[in-house]
Parts: structure tokens; C-alpha cells; sequence
């Protein structure tokens, strides 16, 4: 029998019990974000009058994040079915050759729409890859990433790319719509409708059954195997379409020794945003959270002029207390 909430699939006896703990656990996944944020975002506030500027907040920040913050969300549904995806960054790269491509030498509707086909392609064959041969995500993922990496650069010969001579394929990031950015607009949509689908949806419900029990899941009839290859499918779309929105930024290809970084910061702010590492448990909205409370981080940094060789050892304190956390709301809820 399922929850009334529908968010997992367990047994009857103790089902009230559960129950009161994934609601104790999301408030404190919550607070353990909202409440860290708050504080930080106040203190920069407080302590550099170039903090609360338009140019900072919606620009240095906001507009800055909106490729880490589409690929976050998606990846959080990938985390709560109870997968990972390393490959992200490759696929995000892979879209920005391919929309740069086609940008120069058809239209930028076309370079857009086969970019983010591509990268739901490169989703769909990782999610086939974990569900039916069954190999680790993580092992599966990250060979995928060296995968994609390698056709990149065979085919782009190693080559970066420029769009300054046809500065069209910019307009979809860069239009200004009441005082924002187009990235940022469709960041929005994007993280609406993948929070929206996520608990608002039956599919929303399976991805958490899937991560939560997989095998309850299987007994209640949830094609799990289905579940997590539609998760790693918006997940590969995701990452190609922050791609494109990079190239539309900056309108120049990114180096591949930036790969890795890339999808550790995405993972980072998932995982800071409260969305467990086990699986069955998290959110689009704290990882937004996530993301930005770790771009703060940077953005503080740079405004106080801290050293910023500390950055990696401050996300990484907070990265093991969020892991912490989680940890324990699992032990206490058993």
C-alpha cells in the first residue's frame, strides 16, 4: 500500500511513524539550507554595500548560475530515483560545439533544438546502461563522460569556437524581459515545471518510490527502470540546454579541463541543498537554494576580498555537513 502522500512506497505497519519523519526530515533539510543562507546573504548585505547592487545579485549571481542552476534541478531527480549522473559536464560541452556548429552554418533555432536533442540522446543511453545492464551509475556516468568527451574533440578537432561574427545564436540568453535576462527566465520555467513534475505528478511520485524502495515500487506495479531512464533523459536535456545557454552568454566554447569542476559543482549544491545521496528524498527548490548558497559563497569572497584558495575548503566543510545530516535524519528515521 502506498503513502497517502504518495511520495513512497512502504508498508502499513509503521507507515505513520515514516510518515512524521520524512516530513521531520524535509523540515530539517530545509532549515539546514534556508537558515545558513539567510544568515550569509544578510552578513554580505551588512558588511559591503556592493552586495545588495542589480549588477551583483541579478548579474554576478543570478544570470552567472542559470546553466549550473538548469542542470542541478534535473540532476536532483536523477539523485531522489536513486541514480547519478557524472556525465553532465561532457554532455554540456558536447552541446556548446554542436549549437556553435550548426549556429555557423544554419539558424539558431536548429542549433538549439539538435543540442538539447543530443544531450537527451547522451541521457537515454545512460539510463539504459544503468537500468538494464545494471552497472553502478556512477562507474556507468562518469565512462559515459569520457565517452562524450572523446567524440567532442574528435570531431571538433579540438577546436574552440566563436560566435562573434554571428551574434544571433546570444539573443537567446541575453534578451532583456522586464529587467532580467532570457537565461534567467527560462532557469525559472525550467525549475518550475521540474519542481512542479516532481510533486505534483504521478511520475514526480515514482521517482521518489524508485529511490525511496525499489523493490516496494516493483510490487506496486512502478516500471522503476522506466522512472530512472526518464530522469537520466531530462538530465542529459538539461546539461545540453545549459550548454547552449552558455555559448548564448559568452559566445565562445568551453575549455574541457573545466568538465570537471562543472559537475562537481552541480553535485555539490544538490547535495547541500538536503537531496539525499541515497536516494528517495529531495528537492528542486532546496537545491536552488544549494546552488546559489554556494555561489554566495563565491561571490562573498570576491567582494571582501578573502583569499580565495579557502572557497574549496568552505563548500567542502558545508558538503560533509550536509552529508552528515542526511546520514543522521536516515539513522533516526529507521
Amino acid at each position: 500500500m502506498t503513502e497517502a502522500s504518495g511520495i513512497a512506497l512502504e508498508p502499513v505497519d509503521g507507515s505513520a511513524s515514516h510518515f512524521t519523519w520524512r516530513r521531520f526530515g524535509g523540515l530539517w533539510r530545509t532549515a539546514g539550507i534556508l537558515i545558513p543562507f539567510l544568515i550569509f546573504f544578510i552578513t554580505l548585505a551588512i558588511a559591503n554595500g556592493q552586495f545588495l547592487t542589480r549588477q551583483n545579485l541579478v548579474v554576478n549571481i543570478l544570470y552567472l548560475q542559470t546553466p549550473v542552476l538548469i542542470i542541478a534541478a534535473a540532476g536532483t531527480l536523477v539523485l531522489i530515483a536513486g541514480g547519478l549522473d557524472l556525465s553532465v559536464a561532457a554532455t554540456f560541452v558536447l552541446a556548446e560545439d554542436i549549437a556553435a556548429q550548426l549556429a555557423l552554418h544554419t539558424n539558431p533555432v536548429v542549433a538549439i533544438v539538435v543540442a538539447i536533442a543530443c544531450g537527451a540522446l547522451v541521457g537515454l543511453v545512460n539510463g539504459m546502461v544503468v537500468a538494464y545492464l545494471r552497472i553502478n551509475a556512477l562507474i556507468a556516468t562518469l565512462a559515459m563522460a569520457f565517452v562524450v568527451s572523446g567524440i567532442a574533440e574528435v570531431a571538433t578537432n579540438n577546436t574552440f569556437y566563436s560566435l562573434f561574427d554571428k551574434p544571433s545564436l546570444g539573443k537567446f540568453a541575453t534578451t532583456n524581459f522586464l529587467g532580467a535576462q532570457s537565461a534567467i527566465w527560462i532557469t525559472l520555467v525550467v525549475v518550475v515545471l521540474l519542481g512542479m513534475a516532481l510533486w505534483r505528478t504521478t511520475f514526480g511520485r515514482y521517482v521518489f518510490a524508485a529511490g525511496g524502495n525499489a523493490e516496494a515500487a516493483r510490487l506496486a506495479g512502478v516500471r522503476v527502470s522506466r522512472v530512472r531512464i526518464a530522469t537520466f533523459v531530462l538530465s542529459g536535456a538539461a546539461a545540453a540546454l545549459a550548454g547552449v545557454i552558455s555559448l548564448a552568454q559568452t559566445l565562445t566554447t568551453t575549455p574541457y579541463s573545466n568538465e570537471s569542476s562543472l559537475a562537481f559543482t552541480v553535485l555539490a549544491g544538490i547535495v547541500v541543498g538536503g537531496t539525499s545521496i541515497m536516494g528517495g528524498d529531495g528537492s528542486v527548490t532546496r537545491t536552488v537554494i544549494g546552488v546559489l548558497f554556494i555561489a554566495l559563497i563565491q561571490n562573498g569572497f570576491d567582494l571582501l576580498q578573502f583569499n580565495s584558495f579557502l572557497i574549496p575548503l568552505v563548500t567542502g566543510v558545508i558538503l560533509i555537513m550536509a552529508v552528515s545530516i542526511d546520514v543522521w535524519l536516515r539513522q533516526r528515521r529507521r
